[in-house]
């Protein structure tokens, strides 16, 4: 079914888009999630769409492409692959394109290093004709006279005003941002003189002045936090790291990365735990932090071996690694430097921690979707924490006056579990997407993905779908 990519381009955000038919797909956002959309669909030349995202460029975390860190995924989940193995928008495509299949052949490499994830994504999204980086979209409305959705979009530059474009469904891809904990906001910043306070996400911008910091403290034992600490400890003169690790979890775990664990990230999990109630579901997400928040096993060996090498070579090194520590504020001294004020739960002991500089791994939450939406959100219907009911097909669910179809690619976790931002996961939920939208349902799901079953009470599974013609 895969034909060669699309050269003809999806109407245009410009003057006259109020003017043109209505898109049958809008999408908000070009992360990986919606580029994996936007690559499927332009197989489909009958398929009208566009996908809008406010950055000039593709850019993939880039505080953190620090270098020889790799995906914790394998190569294969790529925007497409998982759901179309023959698609022109695959990883192995790519690699073709620069005449680096061979080379990647001989290095028998399973995780690819993120910075040639994000060329590769970028190389997609220059490329794919529906893709309209610089607009941003304003507001997502429903026009109950027109039955349509009407997207105000906006060119982030240039003189143009916004403009409307009407579409029968529309996919949110709106990501993640960087969370910091409200007892440590009134701290986040870079005054000249002082100590930086920094998320892991832009780690790199500031990342020569954190290792010319006299002492610098990493908040957060996930895998960014790892990684930073880990690249902090490489560069700073042995016997005087002066580093702090400091994480409220109780140990710097290793990420569940067994071969049946793995299968938590399958689409039976999703079933199974979509299924589920949702008290349920929220018990499960709190256990299950191994899974998706701790650190990948070969990322925790090298920061042991380079604290092992150090000892033989210098003596102890000057680093501090501590769970079970909650930082409860940061306040900035007349000198610059911060106290953190520091929390022991087990041994229910405090301390205070002078640092010149702090990075917080502290993870990220999903960019909520009701600004987006308006007075469209009123018509989402939500769950008893107020939370969007997302169906077990990615649309969420809406009052019966609304019979246009909003898709989402992030933000679902409590209602489909871990796999949710998995890059793992993204090409299957991309082709559960398209199957609703194109009639001849062109994505076969596979009926069963793990082999795990996970309850006595089987949710559905996937239809068993015929492979539909190839598209001329």
């Amino acid at each position: 079914m895969t034909t060669a990519p699309r050269t003809d381009p999806a109407p245009p955000a410009g003057p006259a888009a109020e003017d043109q038919a209505p898109l049958d797909l809008a999408g908000v956002g070009a992360g990986p999630a919606g580029l994996s959309l936007a690559a499927l669909a332009d197989s489909h030349r009958g398929l009208r769409a566009a996908w809008f995202e406010q950055r000039p460029a593709f850019s993939w975390h880039p505080g953190l492409l620090i270098e020889g860190t790799t995906l914790q995924v394998p190569f294969l989940a790529d925007l497409v692959t998982l759901a179309d193995p023959a698609s022109p928008w695959s990883y192995l495509s790519y690699l073709r394109e620069q005449g680096r299949l061979f080379p990647f052949y001989f290095a028998e490499t399973f995780h690819i290093e993120r910075t040639d994830y994000d060329a590769y994504c970028r190389w997609a999204g220059e490329r794919l004709a529906s893709v309209r980086f610089g607009r941003r979209v304003e507001s997502v409305s429903w026009d109950r006279a027109r039955e349509l959705f009407e997207l105000t979009v906006c060119p982030v530059e240039g003189a143009a005003g916004p403009r409307a474009v009407h579409a029968r469904a529309v996919a949110l891809s709106l990501g993640s941002t960087p969370h910091v904990p409200e007892v440590l906001r009134p701290a986040v910043g870079a005054p000249a003189g002082g100590a930086p306070v920094v998320h892991s996400a832009e780690y790199l911008v500031h990342r020569e002045r954190l290792l010319a910091a006299d002492h610098v403290t990493v908040v957060g034992s996930g895998q960014s936090g790892a990684e930073v600490f880990l690249d902090l400890l490489r560069h700073r003169p042995a016997g005087a790291e002066r580093l702090h690790w400091l994480t409220r979890s109780p140990a710097f775990a290793p990420m569940e990365y067994s071969k049946l664990g793995l299968e938590h990230f399958t689409p039976d999990y999703t079933r199974y735990y979509h299924a589920l109630p949702e008290t349920t579901r929220d018990a499960l997400t709190a256990r299950q932090w191994q899974l998706h928040k701790a650190v990948d096993h070969e990322t925790l060996a090298e920061i042991h071996g380079e604290l092992l090498g150090r000892a033989q070579r210098s003596g102890w090194p000057d680093a501090v690694l501590t769970p079970g520590v909650a930082v409860r504020a940061a306040d900035r001294r007349g000198d610059g430097a911060l106290d953190l004020r520091l929390v022991h739960a087990e041994q229910e002991s405090a301390a205070t921690l002078t640092t010149g500089a702090v990075v917080l791994a502290t993870g990220y939450r999903d960019t909520p979707l009701e600004p987006l939406l308006g007075d469209l959100a009123g018509a989402v219907r939500r769950d008893t924490a107020g939370r969007p009911l997302v169906t077990d097909d990615y649309r969420l669910e809406l009052a019966e006056g609304v019979t246009g179809r909003v898709f989402v690619a992030g933000g679902e976790r409590h209602t489909h579990g871990v796999g949710t931002p998995d890059l793992g996961l993204m090409a299957h939920r991309s082709a559960t997407v398209l199957n609703q939208l194109l009639d001849e349902r062109p994505y076969p799901l596979p009926a069963r993905t793990a082999f795990t079953t996970f309850g006595l009470r089987q949710a559905p599974a996937a239809p068993r779908e015929a492979p539909a013609p190839p598209v001329d």
